[in-house]
């Protein structure tokens, strides 16, 4: 799992296997450099980067800073081009504590124009209270370290901002029961969670159903899924599992799924009977 979505993040001692974002930036500073006719070596002297760094970015194996951009952009004949594309490439600019595999869906997320979310694991990100979080990310194998831990709390909690900021904007969510059921901490804790859940799905543009476990076999068995629409009128969809996750661009995939989405949302119980339920499990601790 990752703060891929609910998760865990565990790519901390390391650079992120390449991503789209670092390919990309790394074909360009590649084909730019070919261009100019300058080797790695020639090139890194003129950025005062070696030829290994070189290497490393044009391969998408490694983040480049501030001052390799700038350096590399006035090598290369100030197009623009290296400038323009670094503000997509995610790690360490507003991405740190993010999965490399769910950096792309984050970024989907910040201008969709409605999402879906159906989690069957664990409490959903948007919707994890500060003391859940902190447990999830402190089970995470292997362990974090404490400085890399509370990077991603803060980005865990900054990414649950926007079911607030964006009032407009139709969030659902579809949870199995026994993912509300499952203890973790003190009663204390659990009521915090509880707490949490309620209060972050309750804007008018929020809606919460809750799977009950009477409900038995249903259509999304097949595990977690998230649905947005971007604002072309797209729909994305994305799928996770053990240290992976997968964009669907398929517009015949991306159907089926919400299809299955749809269905479960008819089998779920509806926003006050779900409500209802998460106040009695509350009232039970």
């Amino acid at each position: 799992m990752t703060d891929s979505s609910d998760g865990t993040a565990c790519d901390w001692e390391r650079e992120p296997d390449p991503s789209d974002s670092l390919r990309t930036f790394g074909a360009i500073v590649q084909a730019l450099r070919e261009h100019a006719g300058l080797s790695r070596v020639d090139f890194g002297a003129r950025v005062r980067f070696s030829k290994h760094t070189v290497e490393s970015v044009e391969l998408g194996r490694r983040m480049p800073d501030e001052s390799f951009v700038e350096r590399a952009e006035e090598v290369l004949g100030n197009t623009g081009a290296l400038r323009k594309s670094s503000e997509f490439v995610t790690r360490g600019r507003g991405d740190v504590g993010l999965a490399a595999w769910f950096r792309q869906w984050a970024r989907l997320e910040r201008e969709a124009v409605s999402l879906c979310t159906y989690e069957c694991r664990l409490v959903p990100g948007l919707l994890q209270a500060e003391e859940y979080a902190r447990a999830v990310f402190e089970g995470t194998v292997p362990v974090a370290p404490d400085g890399q831990l509370e990077s991603f709390m803060a980005k865990r909690m900054e990414r649950q901002r926007m079911l607030f900021e964006r009032p407009t904007t139709p969030f659902s969510f579809i949870v199995e029961e026994h993912v509300f059921r499952r203890r973790f901490g003190d009663a204390e804790q659990m009521r915090g969670m509880f707490d949490r859940v309620l209060e972050l799905s309750a804007p008018r543009n929020v809606t919460l159903q809750v799977v009950p476990l009477e409900a038995g076999l249903h259509a999304c068995l097949d595990g977690p899924v998230r649905l947005l629409e971007t604002p072309k009128g797209q729909r994305l969809g994305y799928s996770e599992g053990q240290q992976n996750g997968r964009l669907i661009s398929d517009p015949k995939e991306v159907s089926l799924l919400c299809q299955r989405y749809d269905t479960l949302r008819s089998q779920a119980l509806n926003a006050k009977d779900s409500r209802g339920l998460l106040e009695r499990l509350r009232g039970e601790l």
